[in-house]
């Protein structure tokens, strides 16, 4: 009798029953299934569990998680630990292949294939037509234990059977001057809240000296909610540090991902068997995948290839802090995100003198991917430290690089860090937020890596800007035009290198990043990358960077992770009132017709180039004609056009 049948048998009479899992692959060793639901309208079945695991200290695909050795051992010699675990499998007509979400912050991430929004992450059945098993599992220690957030049940290192205490910090930007939980220290409680040894600090900008506070100015209590007198300084950057015990085995995260994906591929009593594994991942989870990959995990503890193909978006050049002693997963890294190496393949820092690559090192050197890394204008402009350029140039931004033959690169050009609401709307930036759908792309992306794995067809060419071809430039150099209101970006600086705890030195730590940013048009939109209509046949301007409204302060910096969304005038006459340098609507297009016939045209071009489906293409073109409908309304264009 299969596993799945036994578990049919099983749910006759019980709610929540547990697997024992084979010898063959004795990382997992319990399937806890806690429910297990019919899919509305697809031949699916959700399930929703806890997994259980126990990894060998002494297996060399280990040694690399810090701290395992200071972990409790069970009878075996092995370390056990537990996640949540979420998975929709077919009942049928499985098409071998799994897609494993790499779960942000506790919350899924395949809602991104959806062409529908909302909170169903199975959104239109895109992953669900097509048969793919999708798996997510909790990697995250310090993510609440509440519903639908998945999480890790990480084991505490210890030292001598004794516990072991050290110094956490985090920084945090507040946009009001009340008290505010430190989400970023979720998983370290305060040993001590009144220690004089605590540190609170600010400063106005990243690269800025800080200035240490009073301690007799601020409080902390033992949920991380920190009060400072007086209130903070909305925009500023405040930096918390305190003492706290018990630092969990945090790596096993990266673990229990290998682990489960070494389950469905080779484990006898897999609970949905694949052939082919695929992991997908957005910003945090994105930066997950990248440090996932350099530090050797693609690898299992028998020596195979967990991943065929991973799909890291919206990650930049950054990695992040996850496999180490006092980790802090959560953190917002717009602030601390980039380490050397940043390319996939080997690079010579001129810097630090070391020659190392995300995939080109000792560790991730086997069992490499099928790697597409795809991002926004945001990864680029992100003046924190996401230094996207540096994927695809020599680490002083000097150069352009050649990529591996197992590696892509794409800018979705005129997007923002996650998609904006349509109508655009305005939240804590000076501009509206930018709407421009990145699902469609990343669909159309998803199916060329599958036939890339599956049958070898190469996918498109990589996209992104070039120092080349004068489409990748220094942001100072940026040609964006002076439009009345708006804040220009030309004045932004860069964040600086973090250190890498993995090569000798850091790898330059503190060292100034380059901030290169793609060029862009007279209105302003980039120029190169993968140019969606909103793009392609303007009605607005598009951007990867909006500053900070002045109400949440420090207007002259920008808000992490947002885009802008600046409409053209509808008319000449609207345009001359407002000192526009751009051209109106109805300058460009003579009338709706034109401008749907200039939208047609651009669609079927991205179409053939592979990055839209054909069942995507009239969802596209009926956005875009909205989107003149919501701005010009019942205007008709008399211009000439351009």
């Amino acid at each position: 009798m299969t596993i799945q049948r036994k578990l049919q048998t099983c749910l006759l009479s019980i709610f929540t029953f547990c697997i024992a899992v084979s010898a063959a692959r004795a990382e997992v060793t319990q399937f806890e299934v806690k429910s297990r639901t019919d899919v509305p309208g697809y031949n699916y079945e959700k399930v929703i569990g806890r997994i259980h695991f126990a990894v060998d200290p002494r297996n060399p695909h280990n040694a690399v998680i810090v701290d395992l050795d200071k972990a409790q051992r069970n009878a075996g010699g092995k370390v056990s630990f537990s996640a949540d675990i979420y998975m929709l499998r077919p009942k049928s007509g499985s098409s071998d292949t799994a897609l494993i979400d790499i779960v942000n912050r506790g919350r899924l991430t395949f809602q991104g294939f959806s062409a529908v929004p909302g909170q169903d992450p199975v959104g239109d059945g895109f992953l669900l037509k097509r048969g793919l098993t999708v798996v997510a599992v909790g990697w995250e220690f310090d993510v609440a234990a509440r519903d639908n957030l998945l999480r890790l049940d990480a084991p505490i290192a210890t030292e001598g059977g004794k516990p072991i205490t050290g110094m956490v910090s985090a920084m945090f930007v507040p946009d009001r001057p009340d008290a505010m939980v430190v989400n970023a220290l979720a998983g370290y409680k305060p040993l001590d809240p009144a220690s004089a040894e605590s540190v609170l600090t600010v400063r106005d900008a990243l690269l800025n000296a800080p200035t240490r506070l009073p301690r007799d100015q601020w409080t902390i209590s033992l949920n991380n909610t920190v009060t400072l007198k007086g209130g903070f300084q909305p925009g500023h950057m405040y930096e918390i540090t305190y003492q706290a015990a018990n630092p969990p085995v945090a790596g096993l995260g990266f673990a229990a991902v290998r682990d489960v994906a070494a389950w469905l591929r080779h484990g006898a009593d897999s609970m949905s068997p694949v052939k082919f594994a695929y992991a997908f991942g957005a910003s945090q989870s994105g930066r997950f995948l990248r440090e996932f990959l350099y530090e050797g995990f693609n690898t299992d503890e028998h020596s195979a290839r967990v991943f065929d193909g991973v799909m890291a978006h919206i990650a930049g050049a950054g990695r992040f802090d996850l496999n180490s002693r006092w980790s802090t997963p959560v953190e917002c890294c717009s602030t601390l995100a980039t380490s050397f190496p940043f390319s996939a393949a080997a690079q010579r820092d001129p810097t630090s003198g070391l020659t190392e690559g995300l995939l080109d090192n000792p560790r991730a050197r086997a069992n490499q991917p099928k790697l597409f890394l795809t991002n926004t204008g945001v990864e680029y402009w992100s003046s924190g430290g996401r230094a996207a350029a540096l994927i695809h140039t020599t680490p002083d931004g000097k150069r352009d690089i050649a990529q591996p033959e197992n590696v892509r690169i794409y800018l979705f050009a005129g997007t923002q860090h996650g998609t904006g609401p349509f109508p655009p709307t305005r939240s804590t930036g000076q501009e509206l937020l930018n709407p421009t759908v990145q699902s469609w792309v990343a669909r159309a992306l998803l199916v060329a890596m599958d036939r890339w794995v599956r049958d070898g067809i190469a996918p498109p060419p990589s996209r992104h800007p070039r120092l080349d071809q004068g489409t990748l430039v220094e942001a100072k150099n940026v040609a964006f035009p002076e439009i009345p209101g708006v804040h220009s970006p030309r004045g932004l600086t860069a964040g600086a290198r973090i250190a890498n705890p993995f090569v000798k030195g850091g790898g330059g730590a503190g060292t100034t990043l380059p901030l290169l940013v793609p060029q862009v048009d007279s209105d302003g939109n980039e120029r190169s990358g993968i140019r969606l209509p909103e793009v392609a046949v303007p009605l607005a301007t598009y951007t990867g960077w909006n500053f900070r409204s002045p109400a949440v302060g420090n207007p002259d910096q920008l808000y992490p992770l947002l885009g802008s969304y600046i409409p053209f005038a509808r008319t000449k006459a609207e345009r001359e009132e407002r000192h526009d340098p751009r051209p109106s609507i109805a300058e460009r297009y003579v009338s709706r017709n034109a401008y749907v016939e200039q939208v047609n045209a651009s669609v079927a071009a991205l179409a053939k180039d592979g990055f839209l489906l054909a069942e995507d293409v009239p969802v596209v073109v009926a956005r875009a004609t909205s989107h003149w409908d919501l701005l010009m309304g019942g205007i008709a264009s008399t211009g000439a056009g351009r």
